[in-house]
């Protein structure tokens, strides 16, 4: 049966744009990767492709929020993602003549990078404006396991494309897929922002939202369960030498390999789905999950077959899948609308910077120890990280969904306001 909020014309549009959208990021990421490790062979070389995306993340990400509760959402998401058509287009030029070196690469990645943190903030600022507020909660759901189709349908396109004719097929797709969403914006309707934002600088914006956050110890240490996870356990950045040095599966092997997390987070979303719906105790949910994506990264990287590796990849895909609906849910639950850009921004910064800075430190580490020693070392930290909240206790493990709205506490209010009587 069709989703309720898919029936909604405008949100069914947005959302094909959307998924779109993302599958062409999602195989543009791939081929990066791909393509600087096959000109190098060197996996510290090939970390800094996280390295430019964490640096754009953590400069731009908090001036992306301020703007995307300042402007107007579609317009920026257009320029974002005309930005990021261009530089695509750059890139299958480059790579289509045989003159691409490593450095344009990561100047290229830097700038889709950049041109996604003020995409983001606006994609998901734009949501609650598109549907009612009583389906606001089934956009969200809805969105997170269409992202996974996307890990899972992009990575796959993109080692059948190298494989054939080379990144610069990947990087055309690409293009066509921002072009997409680029249109579909021009139908939608919206209702103006309110002034709130625009009132004020963009310096005091950021700290508004900055302020929100740190008032919020539970955002606060979800986004520290979340860095455990992606600066230690990034998996991605020694996948192609998994696939081409260690399983010796070649360019279609490490495209099935980059899209088995995803195909796991996909299988798991009718459990996810049921999970975070009925589930009072979502906290230990939460910190179980945390634990099983290490233990799941820890046999990726012992795996001695290309089926184990293509297993645990799923398997880590689906705990993944299930931690971060729950932390995500928990942000939109804990923000209020008018601060959502900012705060979605602030996230990002931890759930997109996290992963991209931990591809410096797994590569680099990796340099030292090998693809499977790197993998195998950083996983054991979240495993460590989320077992110590579970004994330990404390908000992340005592969270229970939309339950605790009935319930805040006294370290959650929001700046500003007075205190509860």
């Amino acid at each position: 049966m069709v989703p309720a909020v898919l029936r909604n014309r405008t949100f069914g549009l947005y959302w094909f744009g959307v998924v779109s959208s993302q599958i062409g990021t999602r195989a543009t990421s791939a081929a990066y990767l791909y393509q600087v490790y096959a000109l190098t062979r060197s996996l510290p070389i090939t970390g800094l492709v996280g390295l430019a995306e964490g640096v754009a993340l953590l400069v731009l990400s908090p001036l992306g929020g301020a703007f995307a509760d300042r402007v107007d959402r579609r317009r920026l998401l257009q320029c974002a993602q005309g930005v990021s058509l261009t530089v695509a287009l750059a890139l299958a030029i480059l790579s289509a003549s045989g003159h691409v070196q490593v450095w344009h690469l990561l100047v290229c990645v830097l700038l889709i990078t950049a041109a996604s943190t003020f995409d983001a903030p606006a994609r998901q600022a734009l949501i609650p404006s598109l549907v009612p507020r009583a389906q606001l909660a089934q956009a969200f759901a809805l969105l997170n396991p269409s992202r996974e189709l996307a890990y899972l349908i992009g990575p796959s396109i993109a080692g059948v494309l190298i494989a054939v004719s080379g990144p610069s097929l990947v990087y055309i797709l690409d293009a066509a897929t921002y072009a997409v969403l680029i249109v579909i914006l021009f139908f939608l309707r919206t209702p103006p922002l309110p002034a709130d934002a625009r009132g004020a600088s963009l310096w005091a914006n950021i700290r508004e939202g900055a302020a929100f956050v740190r008032s919020r110890a539970l955002i606060v240490q979800l986004i520290s369960l979340d860095l455990s996870a992606t600066l230690f356990g990034a998996y991605t950045v020694v996948l192609p030498a998994l696939a081409l040095d260690v399983l010796h599966v070649g360019p279609t092997g490490y495209g099935l390999l980059s899209s088995a997390p995803s195909a796991g987070a996909v299988l798991a979303t009718y459990v996810v789905l049921r999970v975070v719906g009925r589930s009072r105790r979502l906290g230990q949910v939460l910190l179980l999950s945390t634990v099983g994506y290490g233990v799941a990264a820890l046999v990726l990287a012992q795996a001695p077959l290309f089926a184990v590796a293509l297993a645990a990849g799923a398997l880590l895909g689906g705990f993944d899948a299930m931690a971060t609906s729950i932390r995500h849910a928990a942000v939109q639950l804990e923000t209020p609308d008018q601060l959502r850009g900012r705060v979605s921004s602030i996230y990002q910064m931890a759930s997109r910077g996290g992963p991209a800075l931990g591809d410096v430190n797994v590569g680099l580490l990796a340099g030292v120890l090998g693809p499977v020693g790197a993998l195998t070392v950083g996983a054991l930290v979240p495993i460590a990280y989320a077992s110590a909240m579970l004994l330990r206790g404390g908000r992340v493990r005592d969270y229970r969904g939309a339950a605790d709205e009935l319930e805040p506490s006294p370290t959650d209010a929001v700046p500003g306001a007075p205190p509860p009587t």
